[in-house]
């Protein structure tokens, strides 16, 4: 039963008591207090006095005047009064406990509607512009993807490694389709050959460092938010359900219920022996209010500090343009590429066979896919600013929960009699102490000792993750001192990059988010086609019509703004 419905049920059964009774204070009947006894501990319990007795045999609730309350009723309102705290601390944090999780929720399921994205669009690339490849290449990118997902979501994989295997298998397609083309196939020999050759001959220039720099970059700070996010949620559940101490657990009980024992069943604490009571309960919780205001600004600096090409939104929308340029390049170095190749691993030993090609349903044909552009309000890193922007809010909340709990819930206004835990008193006269572990030692209302373990592992895994969180946050000189083991992370920053420009600098024609795809490539589009498109202006927006693709391709589309961007190469 919550807290919520015991005051509930409290203030039914005080109307219904003072029907016989003007006064339930210093009543000769425990009738009230056997009622409300009942209700609150849901059935009957025999042994309860009709009358108020000598209670020799009480341990906390001890008085010199008769009591209602019996050594069994005592030990049961002990357990209630820790249920009580449970609940009301449970009260105190959903709405916080509610804000990460569903904020942890949106922020994956983003991720992994961004990933499928991506790979749709490195789909239709080979799809509409590499159809002869089209289907070899399907399952190197399904694999890039998967451990993308497989990375953000905690894997203990390197996207440099992910990264290099899809380009060496990429290669072996580019020569055989490109480089060396025709409808024969090579001996599998032949084609691992070239495979394990591109780091040699490197057929893509340094694309596939840029794109392991982007990745790192990108994936590692988004992948250490997600798991900070997750670790907010388990503070949350541990504060919830915290092991009360026996001297807490008298301490309670004193507070709430030994006042049922003198027939004071809607008495409330006095403020101040609230405050010590709970703050004596608390004290090793209070501790977490460092290391989680610390939490909330690593996230925060994180967060802000993941823009440009530390966006992953920007990278991962973007791969299918480097993907594009380095096919590209590869074809323009063709002749020298063919005779490194034929060095390493010799001239191909070949079968006539028919390459297979991308399929598409030709009843698509008529339905142009569009992109509409993306809002300002739907951008990841905007959802994460309002998401921080409201747990900033929540800073000091463990240093301050001990008063939230006494000021919302548990103890009497101000200038009303109130339960002093002996009697009703106009105010409570003992000194009153600070939160934390320290300020207990002249708690007058509950002896705090020793260390609590849960919150000290507690605290040693938030300060993991702010050091985690400080060491993600993209500052270049930082992120090359912890990332650079890898090629990828070689690779320098020159300078922010504006979300408003697409981070469209660096001249590969990369994606912005306010482009607007409104058709598909033509099905059989070539070189001469694009160069008329550039001539007449057309660069933006390519008037086409609808080729569909294999299994992962069949929700997006994108602009061959890549092949456009080289044209003065292939003049």
């Amino acid at each position: 039963m919550d807290a919520r419905s015991w005051r509930a049920g409290c203030c039914c059964l005080l109307l219904l008591a003072l029907v016989g009774s003007p006064r339930s204070e210093g009543t000769q009947s425990c009738e009230e207090v056997r009622k409300l006894f009942q209700w609150r501990l849901v059935g009957a319990v025999k042994g309860l006095p009709d009358s108020p007795r000598a209670g020799s045999d009480l341990q906390v609730c001890v008085s010199k005047k008769p009591t209602c309350c019996s050594r069994r009723m005592e030990e049961r309102y002990q357990i209630a009064a820790r249920q009580d705290m449970q609940q009301v601390l449970q009260t105190s944090s959903s709405t916080l406990k509610f804000l990460i999780s569903r904020n942890a929720a949106a922020f994956q399921e983003t991720l992994e509607t961004l990933i499928r994205q991506a790979e749709n669009y490195t789909s239709i690339l080979f799809c509409n512009t590499y159809r002869n490849m089209a289907l070899e290449a399907t399952a190197s990118v399904q694999e890039l993807f998967t451990d993308v997902g497989l990375y953000l979501f905690g894997a203990d994989i390197n996207p440099d490694e992910f990264v290099n295997r899809f380009f060496d298998s990429l290669f072996p397609l580019v020569y055989n389709h490109l480089i060396n083309p025709g409808v024969t196939d090579s001996s599998l020999e032949y084609s691992e050959c070239i495979r394990m050759a591109r780091r040699d001959v490197r057929p893509f220039g340094n694309i596939p460092k840029r794109v392991m720099g982007q990745m790192g970059r990108s994936l590692l700070p988004s992948r250490t938010f997600l798991q900070a996010l997750n670790l907010g949620i388990e503070v949350i559940n541990t504060t919830d359900h915290l092991h009360f101490s026996k001297e807490c657990s008298k301490a309670l009980l004193r507070m709430q219920y030994c006042p049922h024992c003198q027939g004071l069943i809607l008495s409330k604490p006095c403020m101040g022996y609230c405050l010590n009571v709970v703050r004596g309960c608390l004290a090793h919780t209070a501790e977490l209010n460092p290391h989680w205001h610390a939490y909330i600004r690593s996230l925060e600096e994180l967060s802000d500090a993941m823009h440009g090409t530390y966006d992953i939104e920007h990278v991962l929308l973007n791969f299918h343009v480097l993907v594009n340029d380095a096919v590209m390049q590869a074809h323009l170095d063709g002749q020298k590429l063919s005779e490194q190749v034929s060095k390493i691993c010799g001239r191909p030993i070949r079968t006539a066979t028919q390459s297979p090609r991308c399929s598409f349903d030709g009843s698509k044909e008529k339905h142009g896919m569009k992109i509409s552009p993306r809002n300002d309000e739907e951008t990841l890193a905007n959802g994460r600013k309002e998401f921080i922007n409201s747990l900033r809010l929540y800073r000091t909340f463990y240093g301050g929960l001990a008063d939230e709990l006494c000021v919302n819930e548990l103890a009497a206004a101000d200038g009303l009699p109130c339960w002093n835990g002996e009697d009703i008193v106009k105010s409570y006269t003992e000194r009153v102490v600070g939160s934390g572990i320290k300020a207990q030692s002249g708690n007058p209302e509950v002896k705090v000792k020793g260390t609590d373990p849960v919150i000290n592992q507690i605290i040693d895994k938030l300060k993991h993750v702010i050091q985690l969180l400080q060491g993600r946050s993209p500052k270049p000189d930082k992120w090359e001192l912890q990332m650079g083991s890898g090629g990828g992370m070689v690779e320098q920053v020159s300078g922010d990059c504006d979300d408003e420009d697409g981070c469209g600098g660096s001249g590969s024609g990369e994606v912005k988010r306010t482009l607007k795809i409104t058709d598909w490539l033509p099905e059989e589009m070539n070189l001469s086609d694009v160069k008329q498109i550039h001539q007449t202006g057309g660069g933006s927006t390519l008037d086409t019509t609808a080729a569909g693709c294999s299994a992962a391709t069949e929700t997006t589309a994108f602009i061959l703004m890549g092949v456009v961007m080289l044209l003065p190469w292939l003049w």
